[in-house]
């Protein structure tokens, strides 16, 4: 729509996790560091938390990318809360046969890791939106954990999740659980300077040849999103909807409120200057 009047290969801001337009911010690169470092020093448990939005997902698409081939990746993306439908699930990722009796599953399960550690394969299972599992779940994914030995490390656990994961985490009855992950991060939001170079490094990826956006119009993104990514480009990606139907040749500050204003006024979204 706007790509053409604006001179752009592409939509810069899509919502969608695209691990080619990582911005690797402070933030983004620590926390890649640290899933990067769980990975290659066998981590029993890694996490990664931060608020819906921040960049969670793209830094796990990036870093399934980078995987060695010899590595064996369950990916589990619906979160059971019950610890008796889990074994299910984990199974269900590892794309192995999963309806049976728990104790027939886990038995399958361990012979499946046995058998992938023979190949001279790791296996990795993936927890997205892990901050919906239970207690009772979360515990019995340290119980899987189990079969781990001092010398043979047959599975490594990566769970990603909003805060409410660190909380739960962070529950004296998990320590057991909190204990063996080695390897975390917090994903903060982006600050008012990163906010401003994030914007800037979205456009130039896709071809703007000039400075698209002000710094004052940066600075109220920046405030309104939070220094949420996702949400820095839903109001960016506004913004050139509204400049080029107003024949804008760059986005400046009034745009940008307007769009914020529009947004809380009529739209789903509740931006920081707007929120009573």
């Amino acid at each position: 729509m706007y790509e053409e009047f604006y001179g752009l290969r592409e939509k810069p801001f899509s919502i969608l996790p695209d691990p080619d337009l990582i911005f690797w911010g402070k933030n983004h690169r620590l926390a890649f560091a640290m899933l990067e470092f769980g990975v290659r020093n066998n981590a029993g448990f890694a996490a990664i938390t931060g608020e819906i939005g921040s960049g969670k997902t793209t830094l796990l698409r990036y870093l399934l990318r980078k995987l060695d081939p010899q590595i064996t990746v369950g990916l589990l993306s619906s979160t059971p809360q019950m610890a008796n439908d889990l074994m299910q699930w984990v199974m269900m990722a590892l794309k192995q046969p999963f309806e049976d009796s728990y104790p027939k599953l886990y038995n399958r399960f361990q012979q499946f890791l046995y058998e992938q550690h023979a190949r001279g394969r790791r296996t990795i299972l993936i927890v997205d939106e892990a901050q919906n599992l239970g207690m009772q779940a979360l515990e019995e994914l340290r119980v899987l954990s189990n079969i781990n030995t001092d010398k043979n490390q047959y599975l490594q656990i990566i769970l990603l999740g909003q805060p409410q994961l660190r909380d739960l985490l962070r529950k004296p009855e998990l320590l057991q659980f909190a204990q063996r992950v080695s390897s975390d991060f917090h994903l903060r939001p982006l600050s008012v300077s990163d906010a401003r170079q994030y914007i800037n490094f979205r456009l130039d990826a896709v071809g703007a040849k000039t400075k698209l956006f002000s710094d004052e119009a940066c600075e109220l993104v920046a405030n309104a999103s939070r220094g949420i990514p996702r949400t820095i480009n839903i109001l960016c990606d506004t913004a050139l909807v509204y400049g080029f139907a107003m024949n804008a040749e760059k986005i400046e500050a009034e745009i940008v409120e307007l769009v914020i204003h529009d947004k809380q006024e009529y739209g789903v979204l509740q931006t920081a200057l707007g929120a009573s």
